[in-house]
């Protein structure tokens, strides 16, 4: 059976990246969208169409969706996996970061499901993968904004899942704990990046690997469509929480 196209946000570091090499490695046809083009060009990836976006953008998205499915058709599956972690104590951390994580994390998601569910109803067939975080089942100190927006990531999809099961289309919810990815570096308070560096040395150094992420959004993806796996919670097994 042919391999059909997979859309992958914020596939130029991390998760995403990982995803993007995993699934190319099996034959997909992939369109990779993120914020630095010269990154996803310089992943090199064969039978690949990649495009300067960001996600918070939902006209530049469509039209980058459009252009991927008229070169390899329409897409089978997406991986909303873009998003920001910026951590702070509620009474110091600057309310612009809570801006952008709800535009990111939550709209730009919603951006991503607005460009592919109407024809994947329309098809009867079609995966929607959000990546989330174990934020999105619990809460963490520090965390107040992003866990609100990981929270609002599982129960938009579960909500989405009852809208879409009566038309044969599948919402999957990867979580996952601490990851060895760019987020960590992102968040602005040096306080929470040398108190994630203390934690991170107490459960002995070992977190998730991009590449194991990506390998649980592959096994859920590559069931049969009858049947969706709806969440997959998943952290190294010395993460106590």
């Amino acid at each position: 059976m042919t391999k059909r196209l997979i859309i992958i946000t914020g596939a130029s570091s991390g998760i995403g990246e990982a995803t993007a090499r995993l699934f190319s490695s099996l034959g997909y046809p992939l369109l990779l969208l993120a914020r630095r083009l010269e990154r996803l060009e310089a992943l090199d990836l064969p039978n690949t169409q990649c495009r300067k976006v960001d996600v918070t953008d939902r006209k530049a998205l469509l039209q980058a969706v459009a252009e991927g499915e008229s070169k390899f058709g329409p897409a089978d599956a997406i991986v909303n996996n873009a998003g920001l972690m910026l951590l702070g104590d509620m009474t110091q951390q600057d309310p612009d970061e809570w801006d952008r994580m709800l535009d990111v994390n939550v709209k730009g998601l919603l951006n991503g499901v607005h460009a592919v569910v109407k024809s994947m109803v329309e098809r009867r067939h079609g995966t929607i993968i959000n990546v989330s975080s174990t934020s999105g089942r619990k809460t963490y100190p520090g965390h107040v904004a992003y866990v609100g927006t990981k929270h609002a990531v599982h129960a938009l999809s579960e909500n989405l899942r009852e809208e879409l099961a009566p038309h044969n289309v599948r919402v999957i919810v990867i979580a996952p704990g601490a990851c060895d990815t760019e987020l960590q570096t992102i968040t602005t308070n040096d306080a929470v990046k040398a108190g994630f560096k203390e934690w991170k040395e107490e459960i002995g150094g070992v977190i998730l690997a991009a590449s194991e992420v990506a390998e649980a959004i592959r096994f859920a993806y590559e069931q049969p469509q009858k049947v969706c796996i709806r969440e997959i919670v998943l952290a190294s097994t010395n993460q106590p929480v």
